[in-house]
């Protein structure tokens, strides 16, 4: 048996998410490409089975960059989607052979126009869309208006203009957020095609949701209001960008670890530590966020509520104790249990190590990787 903890990803689950996603936003008519978001899972199997697939790749730093031009990816298919970027980082893009950029800023749009010549971009606008499960906050993208004003200057610098870009959030749960984008985009669309600039893209981000312990809209009803949204309110020469991570590789991963002790706190509540926490694959669980689902093998049992808490000595280190988690009262130190739809955000925001822990160890099924 492996050390544990451990991340088992199953690499054919991934193909099934992306050619169903790619056959649903294709509904709408119009080329539509799908721009998998390196960040949700960096795996270099999925890296190589989505290039296969024909998907585009939006990559947040030169890691990024470096690990999908290291797997063959030709580099006409990375987008430096990262509005937060040094120039430094812009120019060794661009020597690599990167030709698409995101910004949202006067200052990132003059180095890319500086350091990469010629680009093409894409401006990030902050979309009026309802708070997601996990929220961006303010952290990125202008008002409309400055990026209809960014873009015009874009023109006028000698770069591509690509069109607008919005992301609703991760993890959102409500279709009627990309409505909302899109008709924000298309009016920027407008307003660019009056000043003779034409949008070749626009970009909707990511953000599709998967079912946790909550249940989340099917993709059909997501891809029925992104295309009838894109019909209304796009060019119809513009292709729909998507930029799925979440959606792709969430319910193709499934954690395998072990209980390390149970206690009962003077409050009277039930702890359940494990040897993975918030430091070593469980980052989405911030703020109690993301619930999710887990399987013990002794499922069956009479069980009651616990708090869920991570194996190292730092007091944030607790994943639930405001949800609800129902768990077997027989549950002992060293039984094993599986946390399931594991495979975004898991591996790729482990510390290197934190308290001692190693990174989570990640098993590609099929495969041989540590």
């Amino acid at each position: 048996m492996p050390e544990s903890p451990y991340l088992v990803i199953h690499p054919d689950r991934v193909r099934e998410n992306f050619r169903a996603l790619d056959a649903a936003v294709r509904a709408r008519g119009a080329r539509s490409r799908l721009r998998y978001a390196v960040k949700a899972s960096p795996v270099p199997e999925l890296i190589t089975l989505l290039d296969a697939e024909g998907a585009e790749f939006d990559v947040a730093s030169i890691g990024e960059i470096d690990l999908c031009l290291g797997l063959g990816v030709a580099a006409s298919k990375l987008c430096y989607g990262n509005p937060i970027k040094k120039a430094a980082d812009i120019a060794r893009a661009h020597a690599a052979g990167v030709r698409r950029f995101a910004f949202d800023t006067e200052d990132d749009l003059e180095r890319i126009a500086e350091l990469a010549p010629g680009a093409e971009v894409e401006c990030r606008f902050l979309a009026s869309a309802p708070q997601s499960r996990t929220p961006f906050g303010a952290k990125f993208g202008c008002t409309p208006a400055e990026a209809l004003r960014l873009l015009v200057r874009a023109r006028d610098l000698g770069l591509a203009v690509a069109g607008p870009y919005f992301h609703v959030g991760s993890q959102q749960l409500d279709p009627e957020a990309w409505r909302i984008g899109i008709r924000q985009a298309g009016a920027i669309a407008d307003a660019l095609a009056d000043k003779d600039i034409r949008v070749t893209s626009v970009n909707i981000g990511g953000g599709l949701p998967i079912s946790y312990a909550d249940a989340a809209p099917a993709l059909s009803e997501i891809a029925a209001v992104v295309n009838a949204a894109a019909a209304e309110f796009l060019p119809e020469t513009a292709d729909l960008v998507i930029e799925p991570g979440r959606a792709l590789v969430g319910n193709a991963g499934t954690i395998h670890a072990e209980v390390v002790g149970v206690r009962h706190a003077p409050d009277g509540r039930r702890w359940v530590y494990l040897d993975i926490g918030r430091y070593n694959g469980m980052a989405e669980t911030e703020n109690e966020y993301i619930a999710y689902r887990f399987v013990t093998d002794r499922d069956g049992d009479p069980v009651d509520e616990a708090v869920i808490a991570g194996p190292t000595c730092d007091g944030d280190d607790v994943l639930y104790q405001r949800t609800r988690v129902l768990l077997p009262t027989t549950l002992r130190a060293g039984d094993r249990l599986q946390i399931l739809d594991t495979g975004a955000y898991t591996a790729s925001y482990s510390s290197v190590s934190f308290n001692g822990f190693p990174p989570l160890t990640v098993h590609v099924s099929g495969a041989e990787r540590e």
